[in-house]
């Protein structure tokens, strides 16, 4: 698998998205051992083609340290998710299935409630494209579903924090964010710093690069 500077020079058009005013990003200011960096051999495919921007990098090594701080979580929902329809299919009454479903409540408020309220409205927005990436659904499709605590849950706490729009869907192929979080996620699995977890939205890692490498050139050649 190639690793190279495309999603970098694919980066120059968002520095914007990624300004810091969260108090809660403080953490993209100090050292990360976990993170993976860049190496020019790994991303420049002609040097006299592209110039490698340093600004760019550390927008792109700041986006890598949000995604490895709320991956775990998506993870946790699927996990979660996976966990309640199996034994939600084994209870035999609605009384049943209303107490287990508490019991999974009160697990997933105790053991994640603390932690997401310090993410930053920039970390919500990719938890929520990562839920979808790792569930199929989208978070306001979870909260439709499971009406009582996981619209408790995600609603209150989600939501109300990062001002976010629930219905957001993970799409590496029209969103170049997206691309950028599926080469983070490869990149950071493959160097065993994130635990794999199968998603529910399936992309070939290859192709998708192909295609923004293909659109990519297109779009320069139309500038030249």
């Amino acid at each position: 698998m190639r690793w190279n500077l495309f999603f970098v020079l694919l980066l120059s058009g968002t520095t914007a998205v990624f300004a810091q005013e969260d108090p809660r990003d403080a953490y993209l200011n100090t050292p990360d051992s976990l993170n993976i960096p860049i190496e020019l051999e790994e991303v420049v495919i002609n040097p006299n083609e592209v110039t490698v921007d340093a600004e760019a990098v550390k927008i792109y090594n700041r986006l890598q340290r949000r995604v490895y701080k709320v991956y775990p979580y998506a993870k946790a929902t699927s996990a979660t998710l996976l966990s309640l329809n199996e034994g939600m299919s084994k209870m035999k009454t609605a009384r049943e299935r209303r107490k287990y479903f508490k019991i999974v409540e009160d697990y997933m408020q105790k053991q994640f409630e603390p932690q997401l309220k310090k993410l930053s409205r920039k970390d919500g927005q990719i938890l929520v494209k990562l839920i979808h990436r790792q569930t199929g659904q989208t978070t306001f499709d979870l909260i439709k579903e499971y009406k009582s605590g996981w619209k408790a849950f995600w609603s209150n706490n989600t939501a109300r924090m990062f001002d976010i729009n629930l219905k957001t869907k993970y799409a590496p192929y029209e969103v170049n964010e997206d691309y950028l979080i599926e080469t983070i996620i490869v990149r950071g699995v493959k160097a065993k710093r994130l635990d794999p977890q199968e998603p529910k939205v399936v992309v070939n890692y290859d192709d998708l690069s192909a295609y923004w490498i293909k659109k990519l050139r297109a779009e320069r050649k139309k500038k030249t």
